[in-house]
């Protein structure tokens, strides 16, 4: 039997197992996911904020947005989401801090204009009189509501992460940790036929059917393992800052009335997002920058207190309650690399053999290929479960459960 390996196990190689292991034409331990981090899910799949949207992408993403969302509600209820990885219902919010200042909502380049991600909500807002719980009403401020009723939703993404790859794991899935695929071989057909893995010791595992799911990290990946290729995956990384905090005001007996994410628009030069989760934590984020080099490994990351500083003193003013200075308190920081593409779209797509480099091909139909999915920026969370059955649908030659024609590679 010819195995499948995939290289990254971030939110879309965990997912991309999990439906591909649940096929009948696959057998789960003929899947191998390899990650070369020492830590698992030291990466934007684990810092992340969580957000869940059924409507908020551009026509090429509607359909998959529209998948992704109805897999995450459809597998919280089969697996007690809201215990094991806090999925609840959310209202998504927008903050502004001029009075006079009217919502736009609608557009899709907010990542590259540097606005808000409220920008590409549904255009349907309206003011908000109760506002969350734990934030602070001050004079000036406008509250609207930029999210329909079900159509918006919250997870705490390392542990949606860790339940997916227990699954798998469970099911028999192999993983290799931490490891690396080092190296490509063929056959005397000049065909994909297996890959070098550098773990505690080498191994070379028989390999029909590549996919490389590495995030920001793609490229790099595909170019160590076709190196005559002349094709460089369009795949750039955007570094973002993000604090979590725990509030004397969001507590388990708030949770009921659901989570809430609020888009703070141009506050202290920059757009804060605050997200609350179940099990009382508010992640707070929006600090980005492309100018941070991307490090070697996802783990070897450096903070840089000055953007912890910032996040920490817009969080304060704009949450805190006057005269409690222990009202908030940051429990944890965190620097992800969010993988992001030109168009702005993720790319999930069979590489075409002509752009492997001559060297090699792979086998036809469902027997083979090479494979990529990445470049979802800060939609991997919500754009994953969908990812992983359309991707593990594409690998099996199988009509797909969501349009993703337009999310190819050339």
């Amino acid at each position: 039997m010819s195995n499948t390996i995939i290289i990254g196990t971030g939110i879309i190689g965990c997912s991309t197992a999990y439906y591909l292991s649940e096929s009948p034409r696959s057998q789960a331990q003929s899947i191998h996911l390899v990650e070369a981090a020492p830590e698992l899910f030291k990466c934007a799949s684990g810092l992340a904020g969580g957000i869940l949207a059924e409507d908020w992408f551009s026509p090429d993403l509607t359909s998959l947005g529209a998948l992704s969302f109805k897999l995450h509600k459809e597998l919280a209820e089969a697996h007690n989401g809201k215990e094991r990885w806090g999925y609840s219902r959310s209202t998504a919010s927008s903050l502004s801090q001029d009075p006079n200042s009217t919502f736009e909502s609608g557009g899709t380049d907010w990542l590259r204009d540097g606005t808000s991600r409220a920008a590409a909500a549904a255009p349907t807002a309206h003011t908000n009189h109760s506002r969350p719980s734990w934030m602070t009403e001050k004079e000036g401020h406008k509250l609207e509501v930029i999210s329909k009723e079900g159509t918006f939703a919250q997870v705490n993404p390392k542990e949606l992460c860790e339940f997916l790859l227990g699954e798998c794991v469970a099911r028999g899935v192999v993983l290799h940790h931490p490891a690396r695929v080092v190296s490509v071989s063929k056959d005397a057909r000049d065909q994909l036929a297996s890959v070098r893995i550098v773990a505690a010791d080498g191994t070379e595992i028989p390999c029909t059917r590549l996919i490389i799911t590495a995030g920001a990290w793609s490229p790099k990946v595909f170019a160590e393992l076709f190196p005559s290729s002349r094709t460089t995956l369009p795949i750039s990384s955007l570094a973002g800052h993000s604090i979590i905090m725990k509030s004397l005001r969001w507590t388990k007996e708030h949770e009921d009335k659901g989570c809430h994410a609020v888009f703070a628009v141009d506050a202290a030069g920059y757009c804060p997002e605050f997200v609350s989760r179940i099990g009382g934590e508010i992640f707070f984020a929006g600090l980005n920058s492309a100018m941070i080099p991307l490090p070697n490994l996802p783990t070897d990351a450096k903070i840089e207190p000055e953007a912890i500083k910032q996040l920490k003193d817009t969080a304060t003013a704009l949450l805190g309650a006057p005269g409690k200075e222990d009202d908030i308190k940051v429990v944890k920081e965190g620097l992800c690399f969010r993988p992001i593409t030109p168009k702005g779209r993720p790319i999930i797509a069979r590489i075409p053999d002509a752009r492997l480099g001559g060297a090699i091909s792979t086998r036809s139909g469902a027997e083979g290929g090479v494979f990529v999915s990445a470049g979802h920026g800060p939609w991997g969370i919500a754009q994953s479960l969908g990812t992983g059955k359309v991707l593990s649908e594409m690998l099996e030659n199988q009509p797909t459960s969501a349009n993703v024609d337009g999310l190819g590679l050339f």
